[in-house]
């Protein structure tokens, strides 16, 4: 196994070069199937020994090259600094939009779509993307819906939590899919801000539901029908 040593320190861009090769050979190919030479290749790198050097092995090479596609993704557009009593339903417009923002701003396609596989098929690198980049994420989600439904079972709020984020995936994730049903005429004038507003009141709507389940003709929250 190659050392730190067999490779001299540069002062060059050797890392990150590799880190994009690589995007595009396992968003393409997948870990398993993608080819060391293949990436070394494509960064432009002959010395056999770099992603050793850099990574020490392939799997943390496709590590952090997930990790890579995620902070990508998340860069520039922070959640809001929400004030003290700020009302919660803001907050979730705001959480909503947020994330839209994220999916859709201008990034590689070979990021979303390493990203779109590892959730796909997890490897070990989905335990670092979920605790470095989901879960913080899922906290401010979590919080949010403590506020509007408190006192609510904690599985209750992650299956709300995880109808959230679903909708706004789909129009991100199944793009192609919504123009070829909807027409592109009228997909193509979804703006963020349409879609963040229908997203937020209709889950707005189900909380309203929730919250009171009497003047809906519903069950209360967690009960279950008897046979």
């Amino acid at each position: 196994m190659a050392t730190k040593e067999s490779v001299p320190p540069a002062a060059d861009d050797t890392r990150d070069r590799l880190i994009l090769a690589a995007e595009e050979v396992f968003a393409a190919k997948g870990f398993e199937a993608a080819s060391v030479r293949d990436i070394l290749r494509r960064a432009n790198v002959k010395n056999i020994a770099a992603i050793n050097y850099y990574f020490g092995d392939k799997e943390r090479l496709y590590i952090e090259t997930v990790k890579n596609a995620h902070t990508c993704c998340n860069a520039g557009i922070p959640f809001p600094d929400w004030p003290a009593g700020a009302a919660p339903e803001q907050k979730l417009r705001d959480f909503v939009h947020t994330m839209l923002q994220r999916l859709f701003q201008p990034q590689r396609p070979t990021a979303f779509q390493l990203m779109l596989r590892e959730m796909a098929f997890p490897t070990k690198a989905c335990v670092e993307v979920v605790q470095e980049y989901i879960r913080p994420m899922a906290a401010v989600l979590a919080g949010i819906l403590e506020e509007l439904l408190p006192g609510l079972p904690r599985q209750k709020h992650f299956l709300i939590g995880f109808s959230i984020v679903g909708q706004c995936l789909h129009y991100r994730q199944n793009r192609a899919v919504c123009s070829l049903l909807m027409g592109p005429e009228i997909f193509d004038k979804l703006s963020i801000d349409m879609l963040a507003e229908h997203i937020a009141e209709f889950t707005l709507a189900a909380i309203q539901s929730l919250s009171h389940p009497k003047a809906h003709g519903r069950k209360s929250v967690g009960s279950r029908s008897r046979t």
